[in-house]
């Protein structure tokens, strides 16, 4: 099975978006491994671009650990193909609605 989210996308149009409660803001904008894979890797990394409280606002780019995004984010938004992989079932608006709505 091909990965569905390798190819990078710009920050503004992200395949998923988590946010934390402490001000954490990542834009998942590609990863390197399928889904099935990440499973088995627990230094599975993705490209994100990320605010935080010590970014002022700004966003910066770059790889980070999957297991820190999910564990300290929460999924608000993401593209359908995104949900199926990484949360089925689940109802969200995709990142462009989210972020109209930002």
């Amino acid at each position: 099975m091909p990965n569905l989210f390798a190819k990078t996308r710009p920050v503004t149009q992200p395949y998923a978006i988590y946010e934390s409660p402490r001000g954490w803001t990542w834009h998942v904008c590609k990863t390197y491994k399928t889904p099935a894979s990440e499973a088995k890797d627990q230094y599975a990394r993705w490209f994100v671009w990320a605010t935080s409280p010590y970014t002022g606002g700004s966003f910066e780019g770059g790889d980070t650990y999957k297991r820190d995004v999910v564990n300290l984010g929460r999924l608000v938004a993401a593209d359908p193909a995104w949900i199926e992989a990484y949360a089925p079932g689940r109802k969200l608006p995709t990142p462009a609605e989210h972020l109209a709505t930002a």
